[in-house]
């Protein structure tokens, strides 16, 4: 397992040695996980070694490594969106491609070298935005990603296409093209996301390209009231394409989930039971719409969209039964695992939320019965 520091280290580290041997044998799902997010650093490091000195950008990634190697602060989330260049700077080959997809299935589905640890997650659906360089088009990058996905069984890893706020109208359907392509083709794409600055884009002319890609059959997921800075307009365009999940969904106003959830009663602050019944697939057999909550703990607190874990949104869902499951969004700046996030969940306050095993064992079913593949079936 990667090494985790701040809140999830010390959630972890709280535990005593029969609730980590509980938490690594959940089986889990990890939903929203993002491919150059979650290199691990010592993937970075020898990327590094291979970078051509003639670039630029050499003084930028060699300040950001430093960053990721002592560990990243956060003034908000929109700092996060300033490493991602320095990252796309060290992966703009099909050769680093390759390199840091294998490494970061490796991460999560593989058990440690020394057999001390088991995989981090049962199931994996990664998911990264298909790009074009000199180096190689947006086909040829999902290639490269379904040829490593695919070393897997379909019982274990899928790819999720992201699609960038910041997107023009022709790349968007590109993007959204290639994957419909791909899943025509039996290749393991399950689903589009969107994803980005969320101060940028107009949600409204997604959604065409977000019905064509349900439409033929994709699963779809959208980063929602990430910030303040996102509108009731542009959360209404996203929600109106009815998303199957919701990532974050931090600052969802009650106004629209009034309108869009069902049966969800007025906002709670405390962490009720989990109805056995509360789950994504029992929600589509009966014809609601409970779209499912990706929640990503340690991401909210380091990018301080939540003050803490006491004010966190994911006890309104706890409280109204709504269908949640725990992610690591990006594990490499925000220097997390599975079970480092599964820890917060179980951990005593104030370093955790204090829920119980039987609740923990829940939130991880609600996660596989989420998934775009349905591994379970």
């Amino acid at each position: 397992m990667s090494e985790i520091a701040g809140p999830a280290a010390a959630a972890l580290a709280s535990l005593c040695p029969d609730d980590v041997i509980f938490l690594q044998s959940l089986p889990k799902a990890e939903l929203h996980a993002h491919l150059n997010g979650s290199i691990p650093i010592k993937t970075i490091l020898e990327l590094a070694q291979k970078y051509s000195p003639s670039s630029p950008l050499t003084t930028e990634v060699a300040d950001i490594i430093e960053k990721l190697k002592s560990g990243v602060i956060l003034n908000d989330i929109f700092d996060f969106f300033s490493l991602m260049p320095a990252i796309y700077t060290l992966t703009s080959t099909p050769e680093a491609v390759l390199t840091t997809t294998r490494a970061v299935l490796q991460l999560f589905l593989n058990p440690t070298s020394d057999g001390a640890e088991s995989p981090q997650c049962t199931y994996l659906e990664l998911r990264t935005t298909p790009r074009a360089t000199t180096h190689m088009t947006r086909e040829r990058y999902l290639t490269v990603v379904l040829d490593e996905v695919e070393m897997y069984p379909a019982t274990q890893a899928a790819l999720i296409v992201s699609v960038d706020r910041r997107m023009s109208d022709s790349d968007l359907e590109e993007c959204i093209s290639l994957a419909i392509e791909m899943k025509n083709r039996c290749r393991r794409v399950v689903g589009i996301d969107v994803c980005g600055d969320p101060r940028s884009g107009d949600m409204q002319s997604f959604t065409q390209h977000l019905a064509r890609a349900k439409g033929a059959g994709l699963g779809l997921t959208v980063h929602i009231a990430e910030s303040t800075n996102n509108t009731t307009e542009d959360s209404l365009a996203l929600l109106s394409c009815r998303p199957d999940r919701l990532g974050h969904a931090t600052f969802l106003s009650d106004e629209l989930k009034i309108l869009f959830f069902e049966d969800i009663p007025q906002p709670g602050t405390e962490c009720g039971s989990l109805s056995e019944s509360e789950s994504p697939n029992n929600a589509r057999t009966n014809g609601q719409y409970k779209p499912c909550i990706e929640i990503c703990l340690s991401s909210n607190l380091l990018c301080k969209t939540v003050a803490s874990l006491d004010a966190h949104h994911i006890r309104y869902y706890l409280k109204n039964n709504h269908p949640i499951t725990i992610c690591t969004d990006d594990a490499l700046p925000f220097r997390t695992s599975c079970l480092g996030e599964y820890s917060l969940l179980l951990a005593q306050p104030p370093l955790g939320l204090g829920l119980s095993r039987d609740d923990v064992a829940r939130i991880a079913r609600m996660g596989m019965d989420a998934a775009f593949l349905r591994p379970r079936d």
